[in-house]
């Protein structure tokens, strides 16, 4: 499955400030519901996108997804630093999750819980009962 992500003007602007601390924040993942379009502009914190989140339900809990084995390195070759983090699972149990167009990735131990970016699926996306998605190889790029 293919992902296209961005990243928000909120989160480079709080990078910035020494707000964000990339490795030792409690960073998070929500699924979106399939009408939600991420906004790098208008999406800064988590009050923005709030109501177009997956109702927890069939094994997905809201704002309850923890990014893990977060390591940051600096990559001179192109000029950016990465962010990645252990792989990501979600099983469907008792129903369907979804379908979802994405998710937003955020930080929810600055105040605010700035939006860090989003990672958007190509098509809406349902995981069924009974299955497991995994979101692998999980980087965020920071230029």
């Amino acid at each position: 499955m293919a992902l296209t992500g961005t990243t928000s003007n909120h989160f480079k602007y709080q990078l910035a400030s020494k707000e964000i601390d990339l490795e030792n924040d409690d960073l998070k993942v929500i699924f979106m519901n399939d009408t939600f379009t991420f906004n790098k502009d208008n999406h800064a914190t988590l009050g923005d996108v709030t109501g177009s989140q997956l109702a927890s339900e069939y094994g997905y809990t809201q704002n309850d997804l923890i990014l893990s084995g977060c390591v940051l390195t600096e990559d001179d070759a192109n000029d950016r630093a990465i962010l990645e983090a252990s792989d990501l699972s979600l099983t469907a149990s008792g129903g369907n999750i979804g379908p979802s167009n994405g998710v937003v990735f955020f930080d929810d131990t600055v105040s605010d819980n700035t939006i860090i970016g989003a990672a958007e699926f190509a098509s809406a996306y349902t995981i069924t009962d009974g299955l497991t998605f995994i979101l692998k190889d999980i980087s965020i790029v920071v230029s």
